[in-house]
């Protein structure tokens, strides 16, 4: 299956709250095929780029109201919110991509899961295939999301948010 990749420059924090709070709304439209072969979403990019503030505004527009904390420290926070099991994942800290197998993380990336993975590549081959990426880049100024559906499922998300985003961007 080809690859569908869109870009959007984030002009602010306020950007990025925006496609986080999209890609809860696609997560609710995409209940059904997340409980049957659950969902991957990769969150590359650099230090500081937003990707904790993406996850934080997904998890507002789903309705949790809790403290949503980076997992750089403790690897994993999980939640279950809008019917959907939410994993997410800080893989900074790992020294070798072996820590990914050690710390048994496997077995959250199920049907009905939502994974959602910063710093994917110090997890290397260990990682389950992604099924989208949203790479975050700093701008000066701003920021830059590159994202890649890279399976069906990822590609129907990304068609999905496109749409949505299109939309928002014609109505203001």
């Amino acid at each position: 299956m080809p690859q569908l990749q869109r870009s959007l420059v984030l002009a602010d924090e306020a950007a990025t709250v925006a496609l986080g709070a999209a890609v809860g709304e696609v997560l609710l439209q995409m209940n059904e095929a997340i409980a049957a072969q659950g969902l991957h979403i990769a969150l590359p990019g650099d230090l500081g780029a937003g990707k904790t503030t993406l996850v934080r505004a997904l998890l507002r527009h789903l309705g949790f109201a809790g403290a949503v904390k980076s997992p750089t420290f403790t690897l994993l926070e999980s939640y279950v919110v809008s019917r959907l099991h939410l994993y997410h994942f800080d893989f900074y800290r790992f020294k070798t991509p072996r820590e990914f197998v050690d710390g048994g993380f496997s077995e959250h990336f199920t049907a009905g899961a939502v994974c959602i993975v910063e710093w994917p590549d110090r997890a290397g081959m260990y990682l389950p295939p992604v099924d989208m990426q949203i790479s975050l880049q700093l701008l000066d100024p701003g920021r830059e999301a590159v994202m890649v559906g890279q399976s069906h499922n990822g590609a129907q998300c990304l068609d999905l948010l496109w749409t949505k985003l299109k939309d928002k961007r014609g109505a203001a």
